[in-house]
């Protein structure tokens, strides 16, 4: 059944044949057969980690690693027990981090699931649509306007077939395809019979007889060197940097313990243990699995509001984000565009203009447009006597269709009908209709621009129509397209959706602007936002930005509110500018040439009845084209990114706090303050609170403005916070040392069960930058943590705790215990204070 990797050299008929095809596709079971044979037509990047790989990913940090290690090896010189535990710790917290990660992995995939891309392939005979993942090779896809190319593929017919090849080829303009055999030599730039996956059909119709899938296809091949992974988000970014100021504190701070233990005559294996004890105590071992679940919890919480996510990592800059650009059209109009009427070039209302328009919409087959289908609802006329004979499809740098159709038996030959954007149509006129004669249209220019700003000042969108007879000519290329007749305008318009003022000012009072970006002209995209709220927008238009370098656009882009008569190409270079100017940019699109666009911001968005090539390249897809929708979506990424912000400062400050306090009192112990398996339970439930992080209730202030990582924020937090700890913590000490003339086993028991106290109620105070009684936490959060408290008093009396090397503490140590922590709070409460004041 394999065909040749030249499949473009070989006739259809015969490519059907030993792919063991037909005409008519596969049948069901066949197709269910092969997807089993193949594997889903997926890229290897884009495979989901099973369940084994996550798992096994909990324990890949060096640090778990050289742990491991050290417990085998305290084990070969005698303490199993200590290796029993050790083991027993490491793998209890991997696997509650693989828990919430493959609980996170499969809620975000059950939502994926909503937002699939559907692919049409004939099986059986009968067009069916089928998720992109299940096409098979061997299968007979339909393709329109918009649709992804599900695979590699051989033409077995087209009608005015363009495609975009830029993603694997560099082109920058769309490709006609055309069916034929092409020598096995030909290059990939040079296939014109044969489709490739990663490609997207920008006009026309066509069958294809799906050859190669998933890995096996020209894109997977090279997918590896173009991008193994998706560009790193600003959150991602931070993260990462976040990481690397952690490996520095943990190297400086577990070398340094080691060597003065080693120093003051400790023993060494002790010592070592202790050090890397102390190092996976300062690290926060569940942010991995926290960051998850934090971001599957919002996933679960926007598609509520109706928002799919399809990459987790955008939800935070979903939040972060200060700058949204959209078109107006179904943003802020209804989308609805409907016909207002069609003029001759004196501003009347003329049946032959719209019988023209109706014969131009009526035959396009290129792709479903609104302008197309409210022509034809506006004007049906009896068009039985005309016939179609070809088409120019309707590309985005002409921005002309035309159409040829039989003379309707008048006599005059057939007809050329050219329908499109007023100022493309009036650079192939060289003449216009006025009162039913034909004059140059140099001599009425200056009226028709006069026209033209009047209704486009009223908030019409107008188009062009223009004719001429061509005689006996039946096919046409876009070269035909001139020396043309100027008959009329065609008005639309689209009315403002009636919310979309007070969705506008709520996103200006979450700091985002909206800045508009659309290829109408400049005196319609201004009437619009007049209606909509923006009474004085700063207008700059596409021709001025072939003017402007990149440099001068990143200095101007910021304060420009409209961006009118923009050309596809330059809706990607706007992205860039806006985000080399220092912002976070969200960019909202459905259309067939946005996908650059949204593969270049910060948040790409689209909506679910989006073409395949725009819903596939964003990242965010609304199940509502409203932007009250992306208003809900921000305030939930930002309460996730708060969240998500909340563990890493209560992790990182309680944790230096307790490995500060432990490599001090190491110094002046003859014993280590606490030994390794107790400082791993120690981080281990002190984690626990933390994990139901993901549904805490967020202050509303932390929403009104965007968010991002500061890791020098971080680090002052976990200064202040960590010595702050640190004083009560030897507090603590002084307790056990002068008062209670504590030894070894009862000194590390009342430390153990003072910090496991105090981490767990300060969550409480650090949870919030309010006082803390006046910001309520969730209950499994309030749960978790008293939990925690009452399991940390309690230990010390079980046997449990015996294992650990715990032993009952006396009563009196209770109440002394009580006031250290109500004093740590209420020091953590002043703190707070003064530190988010230095900070505003």
């Amino acid at each position: 059944m394999p065909l040749a990797d030249s499949f473009w050299s070989v006739a259809s008929t015969d490519a059907i044949s030993a792919l063991n095809s037909s005409l008519a596709g596969l049948s069901p079971g066949e197709a269910t057969r092969r997807l089993a044979q193949y594997g889903p037509n997926v890229l290897e990047r884009q495979r989901r980690r099973g369940s084994w790989i996550i798992l096994l990913s909990q324990f890949k940090s060096p640090i778990i690693l050289l742990l491991l290690f050290a417990a085998v090896l305290s084990a070969f010189l005698g303490d199993s027990t200590d290796m029993g535990i050790i083991f027993a710790i490491v793998l209890i917290s991997g696997v509650l981090g693989f828990w919430q990660e493959r609980g996170a992995a499969q809620a975000v995939a059950k939502l994926l699931a909503m937002v699939q891309v559907k692919v049409t392939v004939l099986r059986g005979g009968a067009a069916v649509e089928v998720p992109l993942e299940q096409v098979v090779p061997g299968d007979v896809v339909v393709l329109d306007a918009g649709d992804l190319v599900p695979g590699d593929c051989l033409l077995l017919d087209s009608t005015d077939l363009y495609v975009d090849e830029a993603t694997l080829t560099g082109e920058t303009f769309p490709v006609e395809k055309t069916v034929g055999v092409l020598p096995a030599a030909t290059a990939l730039s040079g296939r014109t019979n044969s489709v490739f996956m990663g490609t997207h059909v920008v006009s026309g119709v066509a069958h294809a007889l799906v050859v190669k899938t998933g890995q096996n296809t020209e894109f997977g091949a090279i997918s590896q060197s173009l991008q193994a992974r998706s560009p790193e988000t600003e959150f991602e970014h931070g993260v990462r940097r976040f990481g690397y100021f952690l490996m520095e504190v943990t190297l400086v701070l577990v070398l340094g313990i080691f060597f003065f233990n080693v120093l003051l005559h400790k023993p060494p294996l002790d010592s070592f243990m202790f050090s890397l004890a102390l190092a996976v105590g300062l690290t926060p071992q569940l942010l991995p699995a926290i960051i998850s679940v934090n971001l599957a919890h919002g996933a679960k919480r926007l598609a509520e509001e109706k928002v799919i996510v399809k990459r987790l990592a955008s939800i935070e800059n979903f939040g972060s984000m200060d700058v949204l650009c959209s078109d107006k059209t179904g943003t802020l109009t209804q989308g609805q565009v409907k016909m207002h009427g069609a003029l001759d070039l004196e501003g009347k209302d003329s049946d032959r203009v719209l019988l023209y328009a109706y014969l131009n919409a009526i035959n396009e087959t290129g792709f479903a447009n609104p302008i197309d289908e409210a022509v034809r609802t506006f004007g049906k006329r009896d068009v039985a006597a005309w016939k179609k004979l070809d088409e120019v499809p309707y590309d985005f740098t002409r921005k002309r269709l035309t159409i040829v159709v039989t003379d309707g038996g008048d006599g005059q030959g057939n007809l050329m009908i050219t329908k499109g954007a007023l100022p493309q149509v009036l650079a192939v006129c060289t003449q216009a209709e006025k009162g039913g004669q034909t004059v140059a249209l140099d001599g009425i220019r200056e009226q028709v621009d006069q026209r033209y700003h009047e209704l486009s000042d009223q908030g019409f969108r107008l188009l062009g129509i223009a004719y001429k007879r061509i005689g006996a000519t039946t096919d046409i290329t876009k070269d035909e397209e001139k020396e043309m007749v100027l008959l009329g305008l065609l008005a639309f318009f689209d009315p403002p959706k009636p919310e979309v003022a007070k969705t506008i000012t709520d996103l200006a009072k979450l700091g985002i602007s909206l800045k508009i970006i659309t290829g109408d002209n400049r005196l319609v995209a201004a009437s619009v936002s007049r209606q909509v709220g923006l009474p004085s927008p700063r207008v700059l238009a596409g021709p001025d930005l072939h003017a402007l370098s990149d440099a001068a656009l990143a200095q101007q882009v910021s304060s420009v509110d409209i961006f009118a008569e923009v050309e596809p190409n330059q809706k990607e270079r706007l992205i860039l500018a806006l985000r080399k100017a220092g912002h976070v940019v969200g960019y909202m699109g459905d259309g067939i040439n946005d996908a650059s666009a949204l593969h270049a911001a910060d948040v790409g968005i689209s909506v679910n009845s989006a073409v395949d090539v725009a819903k596939e390249a964003a990242q965010i897809v609304l199940l509502e084209q409203d932007l009250s929708v992306v208003v809900a979506g921000v305030q939930e990424g930002r309460r996730t990114f708060a969240n998500t912000l909340k563990y890493v400062y209560m992790a990182t400050s309680a944790n230096f706090g307790n490995m500060f306090s432990m490599a001090g009192a190491s110094l002046f112990l003859p014993f280590l303050p606490l030994l390794p398996k107790q400082v791993l339970l120690m981080n281990l439930l002190t984690d626990f609170p933390e994990m139901t992080i993901a549904t805490d209730s967020v202050d509303p202030e932390l929403v009104e403005t965007p968010r991002r990582w500061r890791v020098a924020d971080i680090r002052n937090f976990m200064l202040v916070f960590g010595t702050l700890s640190s004083v009560f913590d030897y507090a603590t000490f002084a307790v056990l040392v002068l008062l209670l003339h504590a030894n070894e086993k009862l000194f590390q028991t009342g430390w153990f069960v003072e910090s496991v106290v105090s981490a767990a109620l300060i969550v409480l105070v650090v949870r919030t930058r309010r006082p803390a009684f006046r910001s309520r936490p969730s209950k499994y959060l309030l749960g978790t943590t008293l939990a925690v408290v009452a399991g940390a008093i309690i230990l010390p009396f079980t046997a449990l705790g015996g294992l650990f090397g715990f032993v009952p503490l006396p009563p009196i140590f209770l109440p002394y215990l009580a006031g250290i922590v109500l004093a740590y709070i209420g020091g953590a409460e002043v703190a707070k204070h003064y530190f988010y004041r230095r900070w505003r």
